[in-house]
């Protein structure tokens, strides 16, 4: 008769009958084909309830340990030909792994959300309030373009913020712009050709690549995108960032943004996918009217995220599509599901419907600002003042300083790392090694620490002087 000696822990009864049958059969205490007692004499002379054997019996079933015979009995199943792996072995694979980031001291390169920023509390209330509410539409599947909630959030705040009148049904929900990235490919075909900005986010061309997609690059010049270039190009879809170009920081003028149009209506199957990555974080003024909002003949497609003025981790993006092709979305993808939980949608549907995500971009705009004077005061008042240029239009998160030096980008980034300082220069962000832009690097200011920034100039200072 099987005797087993059972704990008084948060384990069910049922769970460490299981466990000390399963052990036995495993380790061969228990031969296969061997009959196990019955539910009452197991339980009886165990001094617990029928119940729970049961319970036990039937896990051990549908698991393959135990078979039955009706009206027989339970019995051990033969497993010597399961796969098992043995107590205490462990598996180690030939796996290249990404290592960790480096960790620096200084990193003018993070453009993280600071943590004291993120509204926990609000966020928090309104998570818990939605799982109140709204237990049988976490539930439910949802719509492959998002909870319809949300997409009307997100159109009212357009609406009022940018100036642009939506069909929350022309709106797409995404798990980050790389995923939106993939449906557009399959919206506007493999194809075409893409072109991106040059210099410019290379993390696009990485993407398109992967895809199996031809990309190209336009060069770009004081206004932005330059139209002869994309003539060059060959392009059919122009991917830009016309409100804050990066990594230059360049707001391409109207009469720009009219050329892009032009360029664009030239032909049936050319299109421009608009990333305004960073609108809300504008020093002055509103921000500038969208392409989208000034086409006239469905040719932009709009993409925006919620990583900047939120935080990277939440992973919501959202894309909006003309008329034309958000018919085409729905009626050769609808059967993809959205790939945002339904708890974070409906968490920032009602972030944005109370009026939480405005009052944050105003305090979040305010604290760049004063982050940004502060950071520009510092330089100016450091010994760097003399060796250096700022070059800033008052927009997004960052800033270029150009170093008046001749070392080399590669060769003073690389010593700026041997002294704990991890930064970013614009010449690595160019396409081609023809037209590359040296001794400009990029500042980000989202979560910098101030108070160490003054030490920052002073080393990069004597290191120019070194030279």
């Amino acid at each position: 008769m099987l005797t087993y000696v059972f704990d008084n822990s948060d384990t069910p009864l049922y769970e460490q009958v299981y466990k000390h049958i399963k052990s036995d059969i495993i380790s061969g205490i228990l031969s296969p084909n061997e009959k196990l007692p019955s539910k009452r004499s197991f339980a009886r002379n165990n001094g617990i309830s029928t119940i729970t054997i049961q319970n036990a019996y039937d896990q051990l079933i549908s698991e393959g340990y135990v078979f039955t015979v009706p009206k027989k009995g339970y019995y051990v199943a033969n497993i010597n030909e399961m796969s098992r792996v043995p107590a205490g072995t462990s598996i180690k694979l030939d796996i290249k792994v990404p290592e960790k980031p480096a960790k620096f001291r200084f990193d003018l390169s993070n453009n993280k959300t600071n943590p004291d920023n993120f509204p926990f509390s609000i966020w928090a209330k309104l998570l818990r309030e939605t799982m109140s509410e709204r237990s049988r539409e976490l539930m439910e599947v949802s719509p492959t373009g998002g909870i319809y909630e949300l997409r009307v959030a997100i159109a009212d705040y357009l609406k009022s913020f940018r100036g642009m009148l939506v069909d929350p049904d022309q709106i797409v929900i995404g798990a980050g712009t790389e995923y939106l990235y993939g449906l557009l490919i399959q919206i506007l075909g493999k194809d075409k050709k893409y072109c991106i900005e040059n210099p410019g986010y290379k993390k696009l061309a990485q993407i398109y690549k992967q895809y199996h997609i031809e990309c190209g690059f336009a060069d770009i010049d004081d206004s932005g995108i330059s139209v002869d270039s994309l003539h060059r190009s060959g392009a059919d879809i122009a991917h830009i960032s016309p409100n804050h170009h990066f990594p230059t920081g360049i707001t391409m003028p109207a009469n720009r943004r009219y050329e892009v149009l032009a360029w664009a209506n030239e032909e049936a199957g050319r299109y421009i996918i608009e990333d305004d990555y960073d609108s809300e974080f504008r020093a002055n003024g509103k921000p500038l009217p969208t392409l989208f909002s000034i086409d006239a003949c469905e040719k932009v497609i709009y993409m925006n995220t919620f990583s900047k003025s939120l935080t990277p981790t939440i992973r919501i993006s959202y894309m909006i599509l003309p008329v034309h092709l958000a018919n085409i979305f729905y009626s050769r993808l609808s059967f993809y599901s959205c790939t945002v939980s339904n708890f974070e949608q409906y968490t920032l549907a009602s972030f944005i419907d109370r009026g939480y995500f405005e009052k944050h971009i105003n305090r979040m705009r305010l604290y760049y600002i004063r982050q940004r004077k502060r950071l520009i005061s510092c330089i100016e008042n450091s010994s760097l003042k003399d060796k250096c240029e700022i070059i800033e239009n008052k927009s997004g998160l960052h800033f270029l300083l150009r170093l008046r030096t001749d070392i080399p980008d590669e060769v003073l980034k690389e010593k700026m790392k041997e002294s704990g300082i991890k930064i970013q220069s614009l010449s690595e962000f160019y396409l081609s090694d023809e037209g590359a832009k040296e001794h400009y690097f990029i500042i980000n200011y989202s979560n910098i620490d101030l108070n160490k920034f003054t030490q920052v100039s002073e080393i990069i200072c004597s290191l120019i002087c070194e030279e």
